[in-house]
């Protein structure tokens, strides 16, 4: 068990992280990948196609870097892999990563070699080698852009739709409200959040506040970091819908989707399978923009698009929900405890 302690600086300072995380979820996914039992079903086709990524890119060196610095199947990884900074995305996240100081470096290289078998170049890395940091720096960017970034739309998502929720209860019920919702997966004892964790320990936030990071891969347990001394996070696993649908279900779906939501809204809601901006799923149905706006808007206002700002444009996805819509699923929600 995980005792999170706060103090009432540190309620002030919760927050929820705007997007999933890269770095987590490159790990997570990893681990996704290399433990053979973990997350059945939910993760099997994404594992089938993001293996099939992996052949297909010869990037066996990458994973073994990775996997070697961040077991499965170990209980603790080192915290300079997971660094703050990634909060503002992938590129400041790796610049953190190299710049991470030598004396943290090697303590916590020190700490994983005694809780797993390091390879040689693990222990160089260990003694502060900049070209081997430059290299798990590349190894990241490379399993990422394999197995996370073909389904970074799914994982936003996931995400996004968690953060819904867990903002509409914090408007409505405060942030201990926030911190009661997370139960069974966490127990809200004012003032302490108790987390199922493989290890016994307390953690003191000490008015430092704490960044809860919805997880698309996260599975079962939350996340900390090992090092209290450090800005706190807490990575959590986000509910799944379902990985499949009936075949049969999926054939209705085109007249049954027009019956309930218009025939152009539905084709909207088709279009969006895909991440589009306004324009471009104006362009794909031969509609004005200002009506695929319209029809945008009144999806998102029933939680079946999420729209967010990349750059200049307003790109939209399907949320969860949106997508069990589409594909005949069972709501995302339907299978949580």
């Amino acid at each position: 068990m995980l005792r999170i302690h706060f103090t009432d600086r540190d309620l002030a300072r919760v927050h929820l992280a705007r997007e999933p995380d890269p770095v987590w979820e490159t790990l997570l996914g990893l681990h996704q990948l290399t433990a053979p039992r973990r997350g059945l079903p939910v993760f099997a086709p994404w594992r089938r196609d993001a293996r099939a990524r992996l052949a297909d890119s010869h990037l066996v060196g990458p994973v073994r870097m990775l996997s070697a610095l961040a077991p499965a199947s170990a209980g603790y990884w080192p915290d300079f892999l997971t660094p703050g900074a990634s909060a503002d995305g992938l590129d400041a996240a790796l610049e953190a990563l190299r710049a991470t100081p030598k004396p943290q470096l090697r303590q916590e290289m020190d700490r994983l070699a005694r809780t797993h078998p390091l390879p040689r170049w693990a222990h160089r890395l260990a003694g502060g080698e900049a070209h081997r940091m430059e290299e798990v720096a590349t190894a990241f960017r490379l399993v990422h852009r394999t197995i996370i970034t073909p389904d970074w739309t799914g994982a936003a998502g996931t995400t996004e739709a968690d953060r819904a929720l867990r903002t509409r209860v914090l408007r409505d019920r405060g942030v201990e409200g926030l911190l009661d919702s997370f139960r069974p997966l966490m127990d809200w004892r004012p003032p302490v959040l108790h987390v199922r964790y493989p290890e016994d320990r307390d953690l003191h936030l000490g008015g430092r506040g704490l960044r809860l990071i919805p997880s698309h891969f996260c599975w079962r347990t939350p996340i900390a970091l090992a090092d209290p001394s450090l800005p706190q996070v807490l990575a959590y696993p986000v509910t799944h819908p379902p990985a499949w649908a009936p075949p049969a279900t999926r054939e209705r779906r085109p007249e049954a989707l027009a019956t309930l939501l218009g025939r152009t809204r539905a084709r909207v809601l088709a279009a969006l399978d895909t991440t589009a901006t306004t324009g471009e799923v104006a362009l794909r149905l031969g509609i004005s923009a200002p009506s695929a706006s319209e029809h945008i808007t009144a999806l998102r206002e029933v939680s079946l698009v999420h729209s967010r700002r990349t750059g200049s444009q307003v790109v939209h996805t399907l949320t969860p929900l949106g997508t069990a819509l589409l594909r005949g699923e069972l709501p995302p929600h339907a299978t949580a405890s």
